[in-house]
């Protein structure tokens, strides 16, 4: 019997761009489990398996936010699987006291029936105010105006024992706006997603520990044409679960700096064998940070409203018989094929027709 070594693989799909698949309310996460069986050591970021009150975990799936795994792509930091995170709540003054309760109760739920270590809680000093904006390309993003108050809340969690953090803002409420109706339908952006990853990549940048945003909102009246994607956001009042799930059993963030020899455990961008990604959203960079190494960059049929495509990035030049570094899918299913074939050492031409005759090489 041969046993074959797990193959690193990233998934990216990126908040807040409207992917087909992966940007709804845990969309994807059938689809990383896929790539997770393929590859026995999936790595991806909170936007693929937050799914609302929908959560899936699994050992072989590591949960990094996504600019830990900007850093991890470009070598600066190393992945440490743990076996637990204590996961420190940290909650947004804005939150009414009802609404507050709620995710009190959902943080208390999740340690009585799932067993995850959770505290201590915090609430901010003042209320931190966010902001919702959409760019040109039609991608959602935001701000925060209190941000040195939302560090200070997060630091003292830090300080006070916790390894990872769960933020809870409240958001502005706008159910009946357009583009909430749109989104719900299935044919818009998620509105709120964009400043959600502004928010997380803020206190990893200053803290380097694992962090992940949930959103404060009103419960949403009912809607008889919602799209199954958006389903998971309508089953309880918080979306907070999928959150503690996911960075109940996130890696530790270790600094390349911090290192003088690497340990078995760690994982880096060394060890990567794929990455995953959908056409039109190459431009981020860990993509970049993983074509510059000369992973094999898997790029997966996904429409979102981005157009940095491997034709405008000119990877098209890259691929053929001199490169098999660009690889394309037509879907996530043919991607999870892509990735056992590399796993197992098979070569992707002898899977498709025609083969090519062997050109001989000829000394000029």
């Amino acid at each position: 019997m041969i046993i074959t070594d797990p193959l690193p693989t990233l998934l990216i799909i990126p908040t807040g761009i409207g992917c087909s698949l992966g940007g709804y309310a845990g969309d994807a996460i059938p689809a990383a489990r896929l790539l997770a069986s393929a590859s026995e050591c999936l790595i991806t970021h909170p936007n693929v398996m937050n799914g609302g009150s929908l959560y899936w975990s699994e050992t072989c799936i590591q949960y990094v936010e996504g600019y830990s795994l900007n850093l991890f792509a470009a070598g600066e930091v190393f992945l440490k699987p743990v076996r637990q995170q204590k996961v420190g709540l940290l909650l947004d003054a804005g939150l009414e006291s009802d609404l507050k309760k709620r995710h009190l109760q959902v943080a208390d739920g999740c340690v009585a029936s799932l067993g995850l270590n959770i505290g201590p809680a915090i609430t901010t000093e003042r209320a931190i105010q966010i902001n919702l904006k959409k760019g040109l390309s039609g991608s959602s993003w935001g701000n925060i105006e209190e941000p040195d108050i939302l560090l200070r809340a997060a630091e003292k969690l830090k300080k006070a024992g916790a390894t990872a953090i769960a933020v809870v803002t409240r958001f502005p409420d706008d159910s009946d706006g357009l583009e909430t109706k749109l989104y719900r339908q299935g044919n818009g952006v998620d509105a709120i997603a964009g400043v959600e990853a502004v928010i997380s990549h803020f206190l990893v940048k200053h803290l380097l520990i694992p962090c992940a945003h949930a959103p404060g909102l009103a419960p949403l009246p009912i809607d008889y044409d919602l799209d199954p994607r958006t389903s998971g956001e309508e089953i309880g009042y918080t979306f907070l679960q999928s959150v503690l799930v996911g960075l109940s059993r996130a890696p530790d963030l270790i600094c390349k700096s911090a290192i003088q020899t690497k340990e078995h455990a760690l994982l880096s961008n060394t060890d990567l064998g794929a990455v995953v990604v959908p056409q039109g959203a190459l431009g981020g960079e860990a993509v970049l940070s993983c074509i510059e190494r000369y992973i094999p960059l898997i790029i997966v049929s996904n429409q979102g409203v981005l157009n940095v495509s491997s034709t405008k990035m000119r990877l098209d030049c890259l691929s053929g018989d001199t490169n098999n570094n660009i690889l394309y899918a037509e879907n996530y299913l043919e991607a999870a094929g892509l990735i056992t074939a590399l796993r197992h050492g098979i070569n992707i031409k002898s899977l498709r027709r025609p083969i090519n005759c062997l050109k001989e090489l000829n000394d000029e």
